[in-house]
């Protein structure tokens, strides 16, 4: 009788708890796409010379000029960084061998110097004349356009409210499937995407067109992704 007793409290605490129904967990994607409005661009300069001192003088020379282009077309000073320089000799290889049959060393055949500038254009209006410009003043390289937004911050939060979005939508799915309800918010998890327009190699001719180059931005995609986890119900 006494251990009967001594069992009936923890039965009817049995009762009284509501069971555990466990947790889902589900990701969510929010997407937002917005023009761009700013641009960087990679130019620069390549020289060649009989001495290092020739081909640095001929690159300086260009390059001061580039850059005063660059000022003159509107450029500010805190949009242009110089990204690389080099100076390197060019060697030329031969077949020839010496008495015991081995290769001759590849002989110095004059030197390259190359300097090279990321310029952020901000009025995208302007890139395509920039371009022209840089070209006409003697920039033989332009490695590659990045579009870009200059301030993403309320395009990724819209981007938010679509993914939690989803994720809430796709939770309350599965609960109803699964015949019970979401309880607490447990977790927020993000990871944030970018999908832009790849940047692309142009190579500069000697002469300049006439026209401005052709240039367009198109669209950059902002995303965010959320796992999102929630108690389900004890219904």
């Amino acid at each position: 009788m006494r251990r009967l007793l001594a069992l009936a409290p923890l039965a009817l605490l049995a009762t009284t708890l509501p069971a555990w129904a466990g947790t889902i967990s589900i990701a969510g994607r929010g997407e937002v796409q917005a023009a761009p409005d700013m641009a960087m661009i990679t130019s620069g300069v390549t020289s060649q010379g009989a001495t290092a001192r020739e081909a640095l003088d001929a690159n300086t020379a260009a390059m001061t000029e580039l850059l005063d282009e660059l000022k003159a077309a509107g450029i500010e000073a805190r949009d242009i960084q110089t990204t690389g320089f080099s100076v390197n000799p060019n060697y030329v290889y031969s077949d020839e061998r010496d008495g015991n049959g081995y290769s001759l060393p590849p002989k110095i055949n004059g030197y390259q110097v190359s300097n090279t500038v990321t310029v952020i254009v901000r009025d995208l209006e302007e890139l395509g004349t920039i371009l022209d410009r840089s070209v006409t003043v003697g920039a033989n390289t332009v490695n590659g356009v990045t579009f870009s937004v200059a301030d993403p911050s309320e395009l990724l939060n819209e981007a938010r409210k679509k993914a939690f979005a989803d994720a809430r939508a796709k939770a309350e799915l599965y609960a109803e499937t699964a015949g019970t309800t979401l309880g607490d918010l447990e977790s927020i998890r993000e990871s944030q995407n970018f999908d832009a327009p790849q940047p692309y190699a142009m190579y500069a001719r000697a002469e300049a067109a006439s026209a401005p180059v052709p240039v367009e931005a198109g669209e950059l995609t902002f995303s965010i992704t959320v796992d999102v986890e929630w108690d389900l119900g004890n219904d």
